[in-house]
């Protein structure tokens, strides 16, 4: 186990070199980023003088109402939508530099283009799940928020590969969950340790970013306006620099696991020894 884990740090660590080859798929989860605002602003706006303003926060009275469901599953639908969209753009570029290729941003959104019918089914069964899981929530404060928790999280794990299944295999819901679980169950080890590899190093980068922010406080606190603001500027541009960074870097090594794990071949740039001897005698 702690083998595995290891090989998902050393993965983490190959993906800096990838981004570093393709920067330009930092394009992917700021523009998302951007949209998903959007979709909120576009809800949220019509709905501010309306009774259902806080739907989208979850009140449990405004819930009661049918109407609010419809408005909260509307509103999942087209906020994961838009994630799954780019998402598959950046898994499809991910893919097209470990087969050798020199992708672009044009190639990721047209990977996304053609698979459109998948995107916008997994994106009505994830609003239904998400659906679901708030009513789950709303039933009793304490044991259904657990419940949710606890449900959402095993959701969440089974469904880890279904975006690299949609772009390559363009597999619906249904199948594409199986097959995801399917590639979990071999790079369970690699994706553990990967992910808290990389959650390690953005928790010391943010706190690199957080120092100006600190230093902007003490200098707000003693008069020195200017100075202030400009290092609490410089302070949230970072924090959302090592956000963008890492979703970019989750992203890579998920297409790496499972281009590795469905297809047997080695990703370029990647270790080949580390690969081969990571899912040596799987099945």
């Amino acid at each position: 186990m702690f083998e595995r884990i290891g090989n998902g740090w050393v993965m983490a660590k190959e993906s800096w070199n990838v981004l570093r080859l393709d920067k330009e798929l930092l394009v992917f989860p700021m523009v998302s980023g951007f949209c998903c605002l959007l979709v909120l602003a576009s809800f949220g706006l019509p709905l501010w003088n309306s009774p259902y303003a806080s739907v989208l926060t979850g009140d449990r009275e405004v819930l009661r109402d049918p109407v609010a469901w419809l408005i909260l599953f509307a509103f999942y639908a087209v906020n994961y939508f838009v994630i799954v969209f780019f998402n598959s753009a950046l898994v499809a570029c991910a893919l097209i530099r470990f087969r050798g290729g020199d992708p672009t941003v044009g190639d990721g959104f047209r990977a996304s283009m053609q698979r459109l019918p998948q995107i916008l089914a997994w994106a009505l069964v994830s609003a239904t799940v998400g659906v679901l899981l708030r009513a789950i929530e709303s039933r009793s404060e304490k044991a259904g928020q657990f419940a949710a928790a606890l449900l959402g999280a095993g959701w969440t794990i089974a469904t880890y590969f279904v975006v690299p299944v949609l772009v390559v295999e363009q597999a619906g819901p249904i199948q594409a969950v199986q097959r995801s679980f399917e590639i979990l169950r071999k790079t369970w080890g690699e994706a553990v340790g990967a992910h808290f590899s990389l959650k390690f190093f953005v928790f010391l980068a943010s706190l690199v970013a957080i120092l100006p922010i600190v230093g902007g406080g003490f200098a707000l606190a003693g008069g020195q306006t200017a100075l202030g603001v400009a290092l609490l500027v410089c302070g949230v541009l970072g924090l959302m620099l090592v956000s963008l960074i890492s979703t970019t870097l989750d992203t890579i090594i998920l297409a790496a696991l499972y281009l590795y794990a469905a297809d047997g071949a080695v990703p370029a740039h990647f270790d080949d020894r580390l690969l081969q001897h990571a899912f040596a005698g799987r099945g």
